[in-house]
């Protein structure tokens, strides 16, 4: 009789907790963005959201036939300025970019790259993404829009 009333107690018990949400505050510089961390088992840099072309300068980018002189410039800035955060393969300080361009528009990275403070304060899925990788905004490198469009180029 006591294991069924123990047992009936740690039911009850766990059908009524919720899920908590925490308030938390990334910083950038001087910059202050608030923040809910939320328990949430598909990660965001896995949702696909190819329609949202993010908030910026660019409206509506489209590829056409690759550029081998813009990847090389592209594969440049890449290596001095994002490989302290980003790995092609795997999660790091900021999302795995292989099959970046399946899970987000062209429009949307490139206005990531060039307005990412912005994009954090405003856009759903910056949003949602500085949530799930600890609070950590993307450093402003401050590219030009052909700085930012080679590194496109090259992460095709």
């Amino acid at each position: 009789m006591k294991k069924i009333l123990l047992f009936l107690a740690v039911v009850l018990i766990s059908c009524g907790q919720e899920k908590k949400t925490e308030k938390k505050k990334a910083t950038y510089g001087q910059i202050s963005i608030a923040t809910s961390q939320k328990d949430e088992s598909t990660s965001s840099s896995s949702q696909v959201d190819l329609t949202n072309y993010g908030i910026g300068p660019v409206k509506d980018l489209v590829f056409s036939d690759i550029d081998d002189k813009m990847v090389q410039l592209g594969k440049q800035l890449y290596d001095q300025k994002c490989t302290a955060c980003h790995k092609f393969d795997k999660r790091y300080i900021g999302p795995a970019l292989n099959g970046l361009y399946d899970r987000r528009s062209p429009s949307w990275v490139m206005n990531i790259m060039l307005n990412p403070i912005e994009m954090v304060k405003k856009d759903p899925v910056a949003m949602q993404l500085l949530e799930e990788y600890n609070n950590v905004i993307m450093y402003n490198q401050n590219l030009t829009y052909d700085e930012a469009r080679a590194i496109a180029e090259y992460l095709r």
